[in-house]
């Protein structure tokens, strides 16, 4: 059985929407597209690198598929470009017959049976990017073995947010972390069960 990973840039807010660029989306009148790029630096560029150190496979939702595949088959001669190129994509998608970039496919059938099928396959981690109607529904079904958050601090007070209302109650451990320069908090947090629960009152029988 393999690993969901949940990898996501977020405000302090809970905010995942748009990070990379003012036209990434712009829906809801969104108007910070680009937040994370002021934070940029070798630390988190590292982040990102030992992110993709590990074998994977891509779990996407359609709107960021189509972000990447106008993007990254064109870039050359760039580690990421040809990571991503080159591994399997499995889709969230209505029209799967217009997945052009190689090595992608649609999942078929109910999305949350679909995925617990991948992940009983032999293979390598899945690992969403951005992807956000997707990956709230994987926490909604808790399906999602470890968060890797770039948590950066700003808040950006409305935008398309990570944790749905609908997440499912569960526990993780904090398994690493570190800070950039600019204080971006780089977190991996590992499921470890249900939530547990206590109270500070005092013990009144004795």
């Amino acid at each position: 059985m393999r690993k969901l990973i949940v990898a996501a840039f977020i405000s302090l807010d809970g905010v995942m929407q748009a990070p990379g660029g003012p036209e990434e989306d712009r829906s809801g009148g969104f108007r910070f597209g680009g937040w994370i790029v002021p934070y940029a630096d070798n630390v988190s560029g590292q982040a990102i690198q030992d992110l993709f150190s590990q074998p994977f496979e891509l779990l996407l939702g359609r709107r960021t598929y189509d972000i990447f595949a106008a993007y990254w088959p064109h870039i050359h001669n760039h580690v990421i470009a040809d990571l991503f190129n080159s591994v399997p994509k499995h889709v969230a998608t209505h029209r799967p017959d217009t997945l052009d970039w190689r090595n992608s496919r649609g999942l078929e059938g109910e999305l949350v049976d679909s995925i617990r099928t991948l992940k009983l396959q032999d293979g390598p981690h899945l690992l969403t990017q951005g992807s956000g109607d997707l990956v709230r529904q994987l926490l909604a079904a808790g399906l999602v073995d470890e968060l890797r958050l770039m948590i950066h601090p700003v808040l950006l007070g409305h935008g398309k947010r990570l944790f749905g209302d609908d997440a499912q109650a569960s526990a993780f451990t904090l398994a690493h972390s570190t800070t950039t320069p600019g204080g971006v908090l780089i977190a991996r947090y590992v499921h470890s069960g249900e939530v547990r629960t206590g109270t500070f009152a005092e013990d009144t029988r004795k």
